[in-house]
Protein backbone atom coordinates (compact mmCIF):
# COMPACT_ATOMS: atom_id res chain seq x y z
CA UNK A 1 0.00 0.00 0.00
CA UNK A 2 1.59 3.23 -1.12
CA UNK A 3 1.84 6.25 1.20
CA UNK A 4 -0.42 9.19 0.50
CA UNK A 5 1.80 11.97 -0.76
CA UNK A 6 0.63 15.46 -1.73
CA UNK A 7 -0.10 16.46 -5.31
CA UNK A 8 -0.05 19.81 -7.06
CA UNK A 9 -2.85 19.54 -9.59
CA UNK A 10 -1.66 18.84 -13.09
CA UNK A 11 1.92 19.51 -12.09
CA UNK A 12 3.26 16.01 -12.36
CA UNK A 13 0.83 15.39 -15.22
CA UNK A 14 0.56 18.79 -16.81
CA UNK A 15 2.02 17.34 -19.94
CA UNK A 16 -0.70 14.77 -20.32
CA UNK A 17 -3.11 17.65 -20.62
CA UNK A 18 -6.45 16.66 -19.28
CA UNK A 19 -8.12 15.73 -22.54
CA UNK A 20 -9.13 16.55 -26.03
CA UNK A 21 -11.25 19.67 -26.02
CA UNK A 22 -13.19 18.69 -29.10
CA UNK A 23 -15.26 15.69 -30.02
CA UNK A 24 -14.30 15.63 -33.70
CA UNK A 25 -11.74 13.40 -35.31
CA UNK A 26 -8.35 14.21 -33.85
CA UNK A 27 -5.54 15.47 -36.04
CA UNK A 28 -2.30 13.88 -34.99
CA UNK A 29 1.03 15.52 -35.62
CA UNK A 30 2.97 12.26 -35.43
CA UNK A 31 2.36 8.57 -36.03
CA UNK A 32 -0.73 8.01 -38.09
CA UNK A 33 -3.44 5.45 -37.52
CA UNK A 34 -6.08 4.77 -34.90
CA UNK A 35 -5.70 3.48 -31.38
CA UNK A 36 -6.22 -0.13 -32.43
CA UNK A 37 -4.57 0.33 -35.83
CA UNK A 38 -0.98 -0.01 -36.81
CA UNK A 39 1.43 2.82 -37.42
CA UNK A 40 4.84 2.60 -39.04
CA UNK A 41 6.32 -0.90 -39.28
CA UNK A 42 3.38 -2.56 -37.55
CA UNK A 43 3.61 -0.59 -34.32
CA UNK A 44 0.49 0.20 -32.30
CA UNK A 45 -0.50 3.86 -32.21
CA UNK A 46 -1.47 5.38 -28.85
CA UNK A 47 -3.53 8.56 -29.10
CA UNK A 48 -2.74 11.01 -26.30
CA UNK A 49 -3.64 14.71 -25.93
CA UNK A 50 -0.84 16.99 -27.07
CA UNK A 51 1.44 17.77 -24.09
CA UNK A 52 1.82 21.47 -24.72
CA UNK A 53 4.80 23.36 -23.32
CA UNK A 54 5.27 21.86 -19.87
CA UNK A 55 5.25 18.68 -17.86
CA UNK A 56 6.48 15.12 -18.11
CA UNK A 57 5.22 14.31 -21.58
CA UNK A 58 6.30 17.63 -23.08
CA UNK A 59 9.88 16.86 -22.10
CA UNK A 60 9.44 13.25 -23.18
CA UNK A 61 8.23 14.44 -26.57
CA UNK A 62 11.17 16.81 -26.95
CA UNK A 63 14.00 14.52 -25.83
CA UNK A 64 12.62 11.33 -27.40
CA UNK A 65 12.50 9.39 -24.14
CA UNK A 66 8.79 8.61 -24.45
CA UNK A 67 9.25 7.36 -28.02
CA UNK A 68 11.98 5.05 -26.76
CA UNK A 69 9.86 3.73 -23.87
CA UNK A 70 6.90 3.00 -26.14
CA UNK A 71 9.02 1.53 -28.94
CA UNK A 72 10.22 -1.09 -26.45
CA UNK A 73 6.66 -2.46 -26.36
CA UNK A 74 5.91 -1.99 -30.05
CA UNK A 75 4.04 1.30 -29.78
CA UNK A 76 4.26 4.90 -30.92
CA UNK A 77 2.38 8.01 -29.85
CA UNK A 78 0.05 10.21 -31.86
CA UNK A 79 -0.32 13.60 -30.17
CA UNK A 80 -3.85 14.71 -30.77
CA UNK A 81 -6.40 17.26 -29.62
CA UNK A 82 -5.78 19.93 -27.03
CA UNK A 83 -6.15 20.50 -23.32
CA UNK A 84 -9.54 21.02 -21.72
CA UNK A 85 -12.05 19.55 -19.28
CA UNK A 86 -12.22 15.78 -18.81
CA UNK A 87 -15.81 15.32 -20.04
CA UNK A 88 -14.92 15.79 -23.74
CA UNK A 89 -12.02 13.37 -23.28
CA UNK A 90 -14.37 10.75 -21.92
CA UNK A 91 -16.63 11.28 -24.92
CA UNK A 92 -13.63 10.99 -27.25
CA UNK A 93 -12.58 7.70 -25.65
CA UNK A 94 -16.14 6.39 -25.89
CA UNK A 95 -16.14 7.33 -29.60
CA UNK A 96 -12.77 5.61 -30.24
CA UNK A 97 -11.02 8.92 -30.94
CA UNK A 98 -8.63 8.90 -27.98
CA UNK A 99 -6.82 6.22 -25.98
CA UNK A 100 -5.38 7.99 -22.93
CA UNK A 101 -6.48 11.07 -20.95
CA UNK A 102 -6.00 12.63 -17.54
CA UNK A 103 -8.66 14.11 -15.31
CA UNK A 104 -9.72 14.58 -11.73
CA UNK A 105 -11.66 11.96 -9.79
CA UNK A 106 -14.50 14.48 -9.58
CA UNK A 107 -14.78 14.90 -13.36
CA UNK A 108 -14.26 11.18 -13.69
CA UNK A 109 -17.22 10.37 -11.48
CA UNK A 110 -19.60 12.54 -13.47
CA UNK A 111 -18.30 11.02 -16.72
CA UNK A 112 -18.66 7.49 -15.33
CA UNK A 113 -22.34 8.14 -14.73
CA UNK A 114 -22.84 8.09 -18.52
CA UNK A 115 -22.11 4.64 -20.05
CA UNK A 116 -18.32 4.85 -19.89
CA UNK A 117 -15.95 3.10 -22.28
CA UNK A 118 -12.87 3.79 -20.21
CA UNK A 119 -11.22 2.88 -16.91
CA UNK A 120 -8.67 4.52 -14.61
CA UNK A 121 -5.25 2.96 -14.16
CA UNK A 122 -3.18 5.42 -12.07
CA UNK A 123 -3.74 7.85 -9.22
CA UNK A 124 -1.89 10.97 -8.09
CA UNK A 125 -2.75 12.28 -4.65
CA UNK A 126 -4.91 15.36 -4.06
CA UNK A 127 -3.29 18.75 -4.48
CA UNK A 128 -2.70 20.45 -1.11
CA UNK A 129 -1.69 23.88 -2.39
CA UNK A 130 -2.48 24.34 -6.09
CA UNK A 131 -6.26 24.03 -6.07
CA UNK A 132 -8.82 25.93 -4.06
CA UNK A 133 -11.11 28.94 -4.06
CA UNK A 134 -9.63 32.13 -5.46
CA UNK A 135 -10.71 35.63 -4.47
CA UNK A 136 -9.31 38.91 -5.72
CA UNK A 137 -6.73 40.72 -3.63
CA UNK A 138 -8.52 43.32 -1.54
CA UNK A 139 -11.74 41.30 -1.44
CA UNK A 140 -13.75 41.53 1.78
CA UNK A 141 -14.21 37.76 1.60
CA UNK A 142 -11.89 36.40 4.27
CA UNK A 143 -13.55 33.11 5.21
CA UNK A 144 -15.64 30.49 3.44
CA UNK A 145 -18.73 31.62 5.36
CA UNK A 146 -18.37 35.02 3.67
CA UNK A 147 -19.35 33.39 0.38
CA UNK A 148 -23.00 33.36 1.48
CA UNK A 149 -24.99 35.44 -0.98
CA UNK A 150 -22.03 35.64 -3.39
CA UNK A 151 -21.37 34.28 -6.88
CA UNK A 152 -18.67 31.63 -7.33
CA UNK A 153 -17.49 30.41 -10.74
CA UNK A 154 -17.18 26.62 -11.05
CA UNK A 155 -16.93 24.06 -13.83
CA UNK A 156 -20.07 21.96 -13.62
CA UNK A 157 -19.58 18.48 -12.21
CA UNK A 158 -15.81 18.83 -12.05
CA UNK A 159 -13.06 20.04 -9.76
CA UNK A 160 -14.46 23.54 -9.29
CA UNK A 161 -17.93 22.44 -8.23
CA UNK A 162 -16.45 19.80 -5.94
CA UNK A 163 -14.06 22.25 -4.24
CA UNK A 164 -16.83 24.76 -3.61
CA UNK A 165 -19.30 22.20 -2.27
CA UNK A 166 -16.65 20.54 -0.12
CA UNK A 167 -15.53 23.90 1.31
CA UNK A 168 -19.10 24.87 2.12
CA UNK A 169 -19.79 21.51 3.75
CA UNK A 170 -16.64 21.81 5.87
CA UNK A 171 -17.70 25.31 6.95
CA UNK A 172 -21.28 24.24 7.69
CA UNK A 173 -22.71 26.53 5.00
CA UNK A 174 -25.75 25.18 3.08
CA UNK A 175 -24.88 24.88 -0.61
CA UNK A 176 -27.98 26.80 -1.70
CA UNK A 177 -26.77 29.88 0.16
CA UNK A 178 -24.06 30.43 -2.47
CA UNK A 179 -24.76 31.00 -6.17
CA UNK A 180 -22.83 28.67 -8.46
CA UNK A 181 -21.99 30.23 -11.84
CA UNK A 182 -21.20 27.47 -14.31
CA UNK A 183 -18.40 28.45 -16.68
CA UNK A 184 -15.70 26.72 -18.67
CA UNK A 185 -12.37 27.22 -16.89
CA UNK A 186 -10.72 28.69 -19.96
CA UNK A 187 -13.44 31.35 -20.13
CA UNK A 188 -13.51 32.26 -16.45
CA UNK A 189 -10.44 34.45 -15.91
CA UNK A 190 -11.93 37.46 -17.70
CA UNK A 191 -15.22 37.11 -15.81
CA UNK A 192 -13.40 36.75 -12.48
CA UNK A 193 -11.07 39.70 -13.07
CA UNK A 194 -13.96 41.88 -14.22
CA UNK A 195 -15.69 41.31 -10.88
CA UNK A 196 -18.68 39.54 -12.41
CA UNK A 197 -18.18 36.71 -9.93
CA UNK A 198 -16.89 37.05 -6.39
CA UNK A 199 -14.73 33.92 -6.31
CA UNK A 200 -13.48 31.12 -8.50
CA UNK A 201 -13.08 27.47 -7.46
CA UNK A 202 -10.24 26.19 -9.60
CA UNK A 203 -7.04 24.17 -9.90
CA UNK A 204 -3.41 25.05 -10.59
CA UNK A 205 -3.64 25.06 -14.38
CA UNK A 206 -5.55 28.33 -14.07
CA UNK A 207 -4.72 29.42 -10.53
CA UNK A 208 -0.98 29.87 -11.22
CA UNK A 209 -1.51 32.81 -13.57
CA UNK A 210 -3.98 34.53 -11.26
CA UNK A 211 -1.81 34.16 -8.16
CA UNK A 212 1.32 34.99 -10.13
CA UNK A 213 -0.22 38.25 -11.31
CA UNK A 214 -0.54 39.37 -7.69
CA UNK A 215 -4.22 40.06 -8.23
CA UNK A 216 -5.68 36.99 -6.53
CA UNK A 217 -5.15 34.70 -3.56
CA UNK A 218 -6.59 31.47 -2.27
CA UNK A 219 -9.37 31.90 0.25
CA UNK A 220 -8.94 28.18 0.97
CA UNK A 221 -6.58 25.72 -0.69
CA UNK A 222 -6.85 21.95 -1.04
CA UNK A 223 -5.54 21.30 2.45
CA UNK A 224 -7.96 23.73 4.10
CA UNK A 225 -10.85 22.28 2.12
CA UNK A 226 -9.91 18.68 2.91
CA UNK A 227 -9.93 17.85 -0.78
CA UNK A 228 -9.94 14.25 -2.00
CA UNK A 229 -9.64 15.42 -5.59
CA UNK A 230 -7.16 12.93 -7.02
CA UNK A 231 -5.76 13.19 -10.53
CA UNK A 232 -6.24 10.00 -12.52
CA UNK A 233 -5.10 8.58 -15.84
CA UNK A 234 -7.81 6.96 -17.92
CA UNK A 235 -7.46 4.47 -20.74
CA UNK A 236 -9.99 3.40 -23.35
CA UNK A 237 -11.27 0.03 -22.13
CA UNK A 238 -10.82 -1.82 -25.40
CA UNK A 239 -7.28 -0.49 -25.74
CA UNK A 240 -6.37 -1.68 -22.24
CA UNK A 241 -7.77 -5.13 -22.98
CA UNK A 242 -5.90 -5.48 -26.27
CA UNK A 243 -2.62 -3.78 -25.30
CA UNK A 244 -2.00 -4.18 -21.54
CA UNK A 245 1.78 -4.13 -22.05
CA UNK A 246 1.54 -0.63 -23.54
CA UNK A 247 -0.57 0.64 -20.64
CA UNK A 248 1.99 -0.77 -18.20
CA UNK A 249 4.86 0.84 -20.11
CA UNK A 250 3.12 4.20 -20.11
CA UNK A 251 2.47 3.91 -16.38
CA UNK A 252 6.14 3.07 -15.72
CA UNK A 253 7.25 6.09 -17.74
CA UNK A 254 4.88 8.47 -15.97
CA UNK A 255 5.79 7.10 -12.54
CA UNK A 256 9.53 7.48 -13.08
CA UNK A 257 9.41 10.90 -14.67
CA UNK A 258 6.80 12.42 -12.37
CA UNK A 259 9.24 11.69 -9.52
CA UNK A 260 11.98 13.48 -11.44
CA UNK A 261 9.68 16.44 -12.10
CA UNK A 262 8.90 16.73 -8.42
CA UNK A 263 12.63 16.98 -7.64
CA UNK A 264 13.40 19.48 -10.43
CA UNK A 265 10.19 21.31 -11.43
CA UNK A 266 11.95 24.04 -13.43
CA UNK A 267 13.31 21.50 -15.92
CA UNK A 268 9.75 20.65 -16.96
CA UNK A 269 8.56 24.21 -17.61
CA UNK A 270 8.80 26.09 -20.92
CA UNK A 271 10.00 22.93 -22.64
CA UNK A 272 9.54 24.17 -26.20
CA UNK A 273 9.42 27.94 -25.73
CA UNK A 274 9.89 30.47 -22.96
CA UNK A 275 7.79 33.11 -24.71
CA UNK A 276 4.14 33.45 -25.66
CA UNK A 277 0.88 32.33 -24.06
CA UNK A 278 2.04 28.81 -23.23
CA UNK A 279 5.15 29.97 -21.35
CA UNK A 280 5.28 30.49 -17.61
CA UNK A 281 7.54 33.31 -16.43
CA UNK A 282 8.12 35.75 -13.60
CA UNK A 283 6.16 35.31 -10.40
CA UNK A 284 3.85 32.76 -12.04
CA UNK A 285 6.86 30.53 -12.71
CA UNK A 286 7.86 30.73 -9.05
CA UNK A 287 4.32 29.82 -8.04
CA UNK A 288 4.24 26.84 -10.41
CA UNK A 289 7.61 25.54 -9.19
CA UNK A 290 6.45 25.78 -5.58
CA UNK A 291 3.24 23.90 -6.40
CA UNK A 292 5.03 21.15 -8.34
CA UNK A 293 7.61 20.65 -5.60
CA UNK A 294 4.75 19.59 -3.35
CA UNK A 295 3.28 17.32 -5.99
CA UNK A 296 2.69 13.63 -5.73
CA UNK A 297 3.80 11.04 -8.24
CA UNK A 298 1.89 8.87 -10.66
CA UNK A 299 1.22 5.63 -8.76
CA UNK A 300 -0.93 2.50 -9.01
CA UNK A 301 -4.39 2.75 -7.49
CA UNK A 302 -4.26 1.27 -3.98
CA UNK A 303 -7.00 0.21 -1.54
CA UNK A 304 -6.67 3.44 0.45
CA UNK A 305 -7.22 5.42 -2.74
CA UNK A 306 -10.36 3.47 -3.60
CA UNK A 307 -11.83 4.27 -0.18
CA UNK A 308 -11.33 7.98 -0.82
CA UNK A 309 -12.72 7.69 -4.36
CA UNK A 310 -15.83 6.09 -2.89
CA UNK A 311 -16.15 8.95 -0.39
CA UNK A 312 -16.13 11.46 -3.25
CA UNK A 313 -18.74 9.42 -5.13
CA UNK A 314 -20.98 9.39 -2.05
CA UNK A 315 -20.45 13.12 -1.57
CA UNK A 316 -21.42 13.85 -5.17
CA UNK A 317 -24.58 11.78 -4.81
CA UNK A 318 -25.46 13.45 -1.52
CA UNK A 319 -24.95 16.87 -3.13
CA UNK A 320 -27.14 15.84 -6.12
CA UNK A 321 -24.28 16.40 -8.57
CA UNK A 322 -24.92 12.84 -9.76
CA UNK A 323 -28.37 11.23 -9.59
CA UNK A 324 -26.99 8.17 -7.78
CA UNK A 325 -23.72 7.03 -6.25
CA UNK A 326 -21.37 6.02 -9.04
CA UNK A 327 -19.69 2.63 -8.64
CA UNK A 328 -16.16 3.95 -9.14
CA UNK A 329 -14.54 0.67 -8.09
CA UNK A 330 -16.02 -1.06 -11.14
CA UNK A 331 -13.95 1.18 -13.41
CA UNK A 332 -10.48 0.81 -11.90
CA UNK A 333 -7.56 -1.24 -13.20
CA UNK A 334 -4.64 -2.67 -11.24
CA UNK A 335 -1.89 -1.56 -13.59
CA UNK A 336 0.65 -3.83 -11.95
CA UNK A 337 -1.50 -6.89 -12.64
CA UNK A 338 -2.34 -6.16 -16.28
CA UNK A 339 -1.44 -8.99 -18.62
Amino acid sequence: MRPLTPFAALAALAALATVTACGGSPAADTAGGGGDGEGAKGTVTVRIPDPGNSGVLALGKKDGSLDKALAAVGAEVAWTGSAGPFAPAAQAMNADQLDIATGSITSGITSLSRSPGFAFFTATDPDPVGEGILVREGSDITAVKDLVGRKVAVNKGGTGEYLLLKALAEAGVPADRVERVYLRPDQTAAVFNAGQVDAWAVWSTYAVAEIGSGKARFLADGTAIGSDNYSLNAVRSKFAKEHPEIVKALYAYLHEHSAKEKKDPAAYLNVFTDAGPTAVNGKAKEVQIAFTAKAGTVDPIGPEDVERFEAVARFYADQKVTPNKVDIAAHLLDVEELS
